[in-house]
């Protein structure tokens, strides 16, 4: 009974750790970092940040198609753009905070 018990405090523990672990990633300090360079002015033809229009037929394409092109890289963008420490969900939040209008 202890050990059923101690094992599910550890795996809340875990997931609640993970969950914390997301919401902590300061998404306007890694698009400074790694994303604002070519997405603020739209170098290379990238999506301008901020501009919702320009980023409409990009987000039709889903989600996961976005963050395939950020990870393979698209265009000018090498592969994981220039944030090689991203998760899957960092670069989620990424490109929707670029994809708000401001």
């Amino acid at each position: 009974m202890k050990t059923k018990l101690s094992l599910k405090l550890l795996l809340g523990a875990a997931a609640l750790s993970a969950s914390l672990a997301v919401s902590a990633f300061d998404v306007e300090g890694k698009y400074n970092q790694a994303c604002k360079a070519c997405h603020l002015a739209g170098v290379a033809g990238a999506p301008k940040a901020f501009d919702a229009a320009a980023w409409k037929p990009r987000l039709a394409l889903g989600m996961d198609a976005l963050v395939a092109s950020v990870k393979n890289g698209k265009g000018a963008m090498p592969p994981k753009g220039l944030c090689m420490d991203c998760t899957d969900e960092q670069y989620k939040a990424l490109i929707e905070y670029m994809s708000k209008a401001k």
